[in-house]
């Protein structure tokens, strides 16, 4: 079997998603990754260092530049003649192609896949990961997103792929780049981080989230995450959401400070390596989960924690 791995790039940088995509792509064959954008040249020379890629596709357009799904899931369904499958990394971006190239196949998705089981036998979660279902696809084509906390990555250089150019339809008309607000932070990205300090709506609001949370994940160079009910409430903004509905974190420890611990959230964070929860309400459900819980006010233990670093 031979599958085609989106890259997903900013057309300079080649995100660490991908090579999650790569290894799961690399247990079912071989992997053949396509990288689309507008000079993203640099893009490709990384992609072809993949441990696991044995070529590169290359559509350079300016229909690309901005990775809208409407112009990129053509260029993958023509692609598809000659491949068994298409793998995406399940990040806002990928979970944006991959339906619509399923679509455009008339073939089933199977989403946000956690192990190869065969050829056409993957495991996902149901019932926002409460349950593990184990699935086959009996259509010819496979359509595959893949959840990147639940792969290891594949080595970023060592990899000898070639690289060749190939193209598309197009900019189809049916979308168009209006602009992009990008938050920037020297914080390390949520998905990616070691360590990352979450809070909850206990914290009040956005004043007191930034006077509690952000001096303790600076002190432990991590990545600040928050519960769907803080965003809700403005403390943070929305790609800080941790959860079902927002972005899923596997770090080496994940510290929740006034989380409750609802289902939504937990789906998010549970596969992380060392829970650690400070919350004043002992039964609260984020204990069950957690491997060291603090029943404590967290506005006098998050400050004396941050001193004592």
């Amino acid at each position: 079997m031979t599958s085609l791995v989106w890259v997903e790039h900013d057309n300079s940088v080649l995100k660490d998603a991908t090579l999650a995509a790569v290894t799961a792509a690399a247990q079912m064959g071989e992997v053949v990754a396509l990288v689309a954008g507008q000079g993203c040249g640099q893009v490709a020379a990384a992609t072809a260092s993949i441990v696991g890629v044995s070529r590169v596709l290359l559509a350079d357009d300016a229909a690309y530049a901005h990775g809208l799904a409407e112009n990129i899931a053509p260029l993958v369904a023509g692609l598809m003649e000659r491949f068994d499958a298409f793998v995406a990394p399940a990040t806002t971006g990928g979970k944006n192609i991959a339906p619509r190239v399923a679509a455009l196949l008339d073939v089933m998705q199977v989403s946000d896949i956690l192990s190869v089981e065969g050829e056409k036998r993957f495991t996902r979660p149901i019932y926002a990961g409460n349950l593990i279902a184990t699935v086959e696809s009996g259509d010819a084509k496979l359509v595959l997103t893949v959840r990147t906390t639940a792969f290891a990555k594949a080595a970023a250089s060592g990899g000898h792929a070639t690289v060749e150019s190939v193209s598309g339809l197009g900019d189809q008309g049916l979308s168009s780049f209006i602009g992009a607000q990008i938050a920037r932070s020297e914080r390390p990205e949520l998905t990616s981080a070691r360590v990352v300090v979450s809070g909850g709506r206990a914290l009040k609001n956005a004043e007191t989230f930034a006077a509690v949370i952000m001096p303790l994940a600076d002190r432990l160079a991590a990545g600040v995450g928050a519960s769907r009910a803080a965003v809700d409430a403005g403390y943070v903004p929305n790609d800080y959401q941790v959860g079902q509905t927002g972005k899923i974190v596997a770090p080496e420890v994940y510290i929740a400070v006034g989380i409750s611990g609802a289902i939504q959230h937990l789906a998010g964070m549970k596969d992380s390596k060392t829970i650690i929860a400070i919350n004043k309400d002992e039964d609260a459900p984020i204990f069950q989960v957690a491997d060291l819980g603090l029943v404590a006010d967290l506005f006098t233990a998050v400050p004396e924690l941050t001193a004592k670093l």
